[in-house]
């Protein structure tokens, strides 16, 4: 391998992260899994993610034919959409906080009413139990049944079988038996990080590896031999002082990692720019994922998406649909676009692109 350098990193950062279009089957099991987010703006981050990853992608897609597909929405290191290879890897799953006696025959009614109906909505399975109302994790009032179902789909005894107007319909899982070789398995789950992620500076692949604490909470104690394990057999080496790692069998310097051509608008969840340490290190200023942040305080937007043109990232747009119309408003690192007389050019066909994975007119 030749003298690794940040312009290697780029390139290969993002050639092989957005890879030529394919079915939405094949792109979800080349990424593993794709984190979701309810915020549309100007859609919900996984339609974000895959519109540039399959090959005539709409809207909602992903949810409209998520019953026929091999995925299953769970918990990993965020939520979202899981492979059933990963899904099954993380489970059986014991949460963190141990249900009392009672909890458990609750949870086993549940289930045997979920299995013999086939599938059910929370409102049909509050209906019938009528479990009442508790505190949630926002301090709110919400319903116990949903609660519940919650807890169950995250412990694996229950399963997303499909949506309704964006409520989660829930299926009877059956538990499966604990793995003899953990370790093993914890690397398999490592790899699944690296492949999405990489490549990735230590302290990314640190952070990555410490949030498998909420996909294998049952073993929590076991991570730091299985980060030892990764920072031993992963390929890496060190660039500006820092390790970088990837997946075994790729050369981030090899030819075959073409910069991408044209403009990409990626979500902030988007596996090039998720890890804000990384994209920072990679382009040289730092992005900020402002939803949360008080409007007074914002910098760049509500929901300022990084704008790639080939390997650089150079701004962020925030988007918006008013009367069916798709609306831009473009922001620039240097303060002015780039003089290339071809990103003019990139820039309309991205936001045609968007527009019609929106189904809506371009302003």
């Amino acid at each position: 391998m030749a003298s690794l350098t940040l312009s290697h990193l780029r390139r290969y950062a993002t050639a092989r992260s957005l890879f030529t279009p394919t079915t939405l089957p094949r792109a979800i099991a080349r990424l593993g899994f794709v984190q979701a987010d309810p915020i549309r703006s100007p859609a919900r981050a996984q339609d974000l993610t895959l519109r540039h990853r399959v090959k005539g992608y709409r809207a909602g897609d992903l949810e409209r034919q998520y019953p026929k597909l091999a995925v299953e929405e769970d918990f990993f290191v965020n939520y979202g959409f899981v492979t059933p290879e990963l899904h099954a890897r993380m489970h059986p799953r014991t949460a963190r906080t141990e249900w009392p006696a009672e909890r458990w025959a609750q949870a086993e009614a549940v289930w045997h009413h979920v299995q013999q109906r086939g599938e059910a909505h929370p409102r049909e399975v509050d209906a019938h139990f009528a479990h009442g109302h508790t505190t949630n994790g926002f301090g709110g009032r919400s319903k116990a049944s949903t609660q519940l179902l919650d807890a169950m789909h995250y412990r694996g005894l229950l399963r997303v079988a499909r949506r309704d107007n964006g409520i989660r319909l829930y299926a009877a899982h059956q538990p499966q038996q604990a793995p003899d070789d953990v370790p093993a398995v914890l690397d398999q789950l490592v790899d699944v990080l690296v492949n999405k992620y990489a490549p990735l500076p230590l302290p990314g692949l640190r952070q990555l590896v410490a949030m498998l604490k909420h996909a294998v909470p049952q073993w929590q104690d076991q991570l730091r031999a299985a980060l030892q394990r990764a920072v031993q057999r992963l390929p890496h080496a060190e660039v500006d002082g820092v390790a970088w790692y990837w997946p075994a069998g790729e050369d981030p310097c090899s030819r075959r990692w073409k910069a991408p051509e044209g403009v990409r608008l990626l979500a902030p969840f988007d596996p090039v720019v998720w890890d804000r340490d990384r994209f920072e290190r990679l382009w040289g200023w730092a992005y900020r994922f402002e939803a949360y942040t008080p409007p007074a305080q914002r910098v760049r937007g509500y929901y300022a998406m990084p704008l790639l043109w080939r390997d650089q990232v150079i701004g962020w747009g925030n988007l918006s649909v008013m009367d069916g119309r798709l609306r831009a408003d473009i922001g620039y690192v240097g303060g002015q676009a780039p003089k290339d007389a071809g990103y003019r050019t990139a820039l309309e066909e991205e936001l045609a692109d968007m527009a019609a994975c929106l189904n809506v007119e371009r302003n």
